[in-house]
């Protein structure tokens, strides 16, 4: 049996409208969620013999809340948090130019509470256009995600040298979460602004002041202080003419996350915490992210995380596991990353990977690219169908996509199928255009269609065994 409509199936959970202040959902998860002790099914074990009691499946309310606003952040539609055609362009180097030495102001206050934080890589995007030729040229394979050394990223953005291509405040978890915050500042949605943070490593140099600026102004707010003598990672997007996208991250000195008063001060007035899977690679963040699991589940938070890569999974898959399985309520994987997981072979089905994972988390995000996507609950899961768009970078769909399932559960929806079709429609409108971040315009629009569908949406399953529980 599979997750239905509203029309075709009995109700299950629904969510009062009217929207909860973040102190009142946060007790109100506390109370709702009894959590049982998980595993993950045994190898060459069937997932659906694992048997759950006493589960209770929570999509929360609206956390709502004012916003914090820069007097620096752009009041305009336009991408500036990206510099466009070549605009930076270091060499070895050149890191150190005075054009990146940006003077920042210490960052402002932070609210009673942050509606999400995110704790990911924070690195500078060099995303451009490349043939083939250009790939074969520097012996790197079309595709991949490769870690390189300060000397190979060299070698690379040498070779670039003439290309148009951008910088950008990047990686995975800010793109989600730039898109997230543009999403919840629409000014069309009558609804209290999302208040979005960030914690991350940047260093000290001028590309970290760079990434710290730019997400200023996209009013997301990166509460880490910067490393004493670090350098910020990078990573180099080369993009071909099928929009396929090949990434050399350069990880830098700066990349370790340690959970100290500061940041442990900043998950425990938080009502939804994302841990980015490329965290799990980096040298000691394993018992930070933990011990900010550990805090978020105590406060009564929401916990997501992101699978990121297949080969990060397999380089720490029992890393993964036990984070995911103690701790995650929503997990976020595209359909190779998901087979990762249950070790499956690559002509299992994303659903039948979603219906697996779904038995450990409570819901299961698995893209699939052109063939959609799919959301599990509870040993079932419901198909998505793709959005209709041409194609131009595939480079941040799925970080797109997280941001609309996001969008939907925090703005009060309880229908899945609407979610996902939501999240759909904002990965192809950033499918659709050169870079990884979702436009202010695109938001404002996505985010005034989608509020027209929230009064009578319902979270709907035909599983008879569900249990409802009213908030």
């Amino acid at each position: 049996m599979a997750l239905a409509s509203t029309s075709t199936s009995r109700v299950l959970h629904r969510l009062a409208s009217p929207p909860l202040s973040p102190s009142s959902c946060a007790s109100s998860l506390a109370r709702a969620r009894r959590r049982v002790a998980r595993r993950r099914p045994q190898r060459g074990y069937s997932c659906f013999a694992v048997r759950w009691e006493e589960r209770v499946v929570v999509v929360p309310m609206a956390l709502g809340g004012g916003g914090i606003g820069f007097e620096d952040a752009a009041d305009d539609d336009s991408d500036d948090e990206e510099d466009s055609h070549g605009a930076l362009r270091p060499r070895e180097g050149e890191e150190e130019d005075e054009d990146f030495n940006l003077d920042l102001q210490p960052p402002p206050s932070g609210p009673e509470r942050w509606d999400v934080l995110g704790l990911g890589q924070a690195m500078v995007d060099f995303s451009g256009m490349v043939d083939d030729d250009f790939l074969e040229r520097l012996g790197i394979e079309k595709g991949t995600r490769k870690v390189v050394n300060h000397e190979e990223r060299g070698r690379v953005l040498r070779a670039m040298d003439g290309c148009t291509y951008k910088a950008a405040a990047g990686g995975s978890l800010s793109n989600s979460l730039v898109a997230l915050s543009r999403l919840g500042s629409s000014r069309s949605a009558n609804y209290p602004e999302l208040r979005i943070a960030m914690a991350g490593s940047v260093g000290s140099d001028p590309l970290g002041s760079f990434y710290r600026a730019k997400l200023r102004r996209a009013n997301l707010h990166f509460l880490s202080k910067p490393v004493k003598d670090g350098t910020t990672g990078t990573v180099i997007v080369l993009t071909t003419p099928d929009a396929q996208r090949t990434m050399l991250a350069y990880q830098g000195t700066s990349s370790t996350l340690g959970y100290d008063s500061d940041l442990a001060s900043i998950v425990s007035k938080s009502n939804v915490l994302i841990v980015e899977g490329y965290l799990f690679e980096l040298p000691h963040t394993i018992e930070a992210i933990k011990q900010a699991c550990e805090d978020a589940h105590k406060n009564g938070a929401l916990i997501a995380v992101t699978a990121s890569d297949v080969s990060c999974i397999k380089r720490c898959y029992n890393d993964f596991w036990d984070i995911v399985v103690n701790y995650a309520d929503i997990l976020f994987a595209n359909a190779n990353e998901a087979r990762a997981f249950c070790e499956l072979s690559s002509t299992d089905s994303p659903m039948s990977a979603a219906r697996y994972l779904s038995h450990s988390v409570p819901l299961v995000s698995v893209t699939d690219g052109v063939h959609g996507s799919y959301i599990g609950v509870k040993g079932e899961a419901i198909y998505i169908p793709p959005s209709p768009c041409v194609p131009v970078d595939t480079c941040g769909a799925g970080d797109a996509y997280a941001s609309g399932i996001l969008y939907g559960i925090l703005r009060g929806s309880s229908d899945l199928k609407s979610i996902g079709l939501l999240a759909s429609r904002v990965a192809a409108v950033v499918v659709g255009q050169q870079g990884t971040r979702l436009r202010v315009q695109d938001a404002d629009r996505l985010a005034k269609s989608f509020v027209l569908h929230l009064d009578n949406l319902e979270f709907c399953s035909d599983v008879e065994t569900d249990h409802v529980s009213n908030l």
